[in-house]
């Protein structure tokens, strides 16, 4: 397996490209199931999550065509072509590498009646149920077993129904695999406690340009008025907020000064104001955000949240940044179990922290020490990159494949601004 090997205590200057966002990119990708005409998504990162998202589509079935060999940062255009669909199961030995993968559940079910979909896998950061995708399809009129770890789903004789349908909690997948399913459903669909994320009004407004029949886009309630058909479109994807908040913590934890192009700031104001307080500033520009920190880094407190609020997927980057930062933190997680997976791998080199439950309480230490440490997760490993820029000494991050799935040309991009680090390509 590659390996990171990173030397610290460079100050980060320059200019970061944000490349597409994957988390908008795995969605869109399913949403090519809903009709027979082409899709063209642009600005698609070249990661492993797309690959298995694209691999997962082709065994369906689809065409998918991609221009461009993903060399510079500017993204890909890819064209997908569903119109001859020839298999309608999604296998696990495709499924068990990517949660997301059972987005594809919907719209199957809604297009072509039926569908067979193995139980998700991923990242080992406790168990992302997918319950509230079910329990939303079963409100809509399928019929859903359960058996040898696929989910079986039937949609009704003359498809699925529209239907009220309240989330007990947020849930993005939920959320984006029901809003899919009901536009093409009978009558009016209403989701009720709907995520808010910027990757949901993505997807929503990719559907709006294939033809769906959306409302409400960015509140918590969608109404989605189901069409008997969608059509082809080309939609453009918005620039990945968690890679532009992971560099702009990159640039507050080694006193640097960044312009992340095509960063929003409205995709990032509830990081951006806890870092503000932290000593960090952030400066809209005509080309995105630029982020910076001259002074000492103030310890604070973060709690996720879904969207607006905090995101779980820049925690643990906001831990390590706490771990040089003057004074105690507590970081809350309350949206994944076992998310703190990183804190034996941050303690290695020599980061104070202390779990309670869901919480841990940070008390920074004036540096931290370069160390071997292993990758456990997408984000627990990029949390390890930001503490060897900072760290004394070198540090080599193991199992950087997780790294690969979320993060498009990440050492390339960090060298660019000055960061001492290599890649150390597995010979076997």
């Amino acid at each position: 397996m590659d390996k990171l090997r990173i030397r610290g205590g460079r100050t980060l200057k320059g200019e970061i490209a944000i490349s597409g966002a994957k988390n908008a990119a795995l969605p869109l990708l399913a949403a090519c199931l809903l009709t027979e005409e082409t899709l063209t998504l642009r600005n698609l990162p070249h990661l492993a999550d797309i690959v298995t998202m694209s691999n997962l589509l082709a065994q369906h079935g689809v065409g998918v065509v991609v221009n461009g060999k993903g060399t510079s940062y500017e993204g890909r255009d890819v064209h997908l072509d569903a119109a001859n669909i020839t298999n309608l199961t999604a296998h696990y030995d495709l499924v068990r590498k990517m949660r997301a993968s059972v987005l594809v559940l919907g719209p199957l079910v809604a297009r072509f009646g039926e569908a067979k979909v193995s139980l998700p896998g991923g990242c080992a950061i406790g168990p992302r149920p997918v319950d509230l995708h079910i329990k939303g399809l079963q409100a809509m009129g399928a019929e859903i077993d359960i058996e040898g770890g696929y989910i079986l789903a039937k949609a009704p004789k003359g498809g699925l129904k529209g239907a009220e349908i309240v989330f007990p909690q947020v849930s993005v997948g939920a959320t984006e695999n029901l809003m899919m399913a009901a536009a093409l459903a009978d009558g009016e669909t209403t989701l009720v406690n709907a995520a808010r994320e910027p990757e949901i009004g993505d997807l929503a407004r990719c559907l709006i340009a294939m033809g769906a029949d959306i409302d409400g886009v960015g509140s918590d309630r969608l109404r989605i008025r189901g069409k008997k058909t969608l059509h082809g479109a080309t939609h453009a994807i918005l620039p990945d907020r968690i890679e532009a908040g992971t560099y702009a913590m990159a640039a507050a934890i080694t006193g640097g000064d960044l312009e992340l192009l095509g960063a929003r700031l409205d995709d990032l104001r509830a990081m951006a104001k806890i870092l503000a307080g932290a000593g960090v500033t952030f400066t809209e520009t005509e080309r995105g955000l630029r982020v910076a920190r001259t002074g000492d880094l103030i310890g604070v407190d973060a709690m996720t949240e879904p969207f607006p609020g905090f995101p779980t997927d820049l925690q643990a980057q906001m831990m390590a940044l706490m771990c040089v930062a003057k004074g105690a933190s507590m970081i809350t997680e309350t949206i994944f179990e076992n998310r703190f997976m990183h804190v034996p791998e941050l303690a290695r080199m020599g980061a104070n922290i202390t779990v309670h439950g869901a919480s841990a309480l940070v008390r920074g230490v004036p540096k931290l020490t370069g160390a071997p440490v292993m990758a456990t997760d997408l984000r627990a490993s990029v949390s390890l990159v930001l503490a060897g820029l900072a760290a004394e000494g070198e540090t080599v991050v193991n199992r950087i494949y997780h790294l690969d799935r979320g993060y498009e040309h990440l050492e390339e991009k960090l060298i660019a601004c000055g960061a001492d680090m290599e890649r150390l390509r597995d010979a076997s």
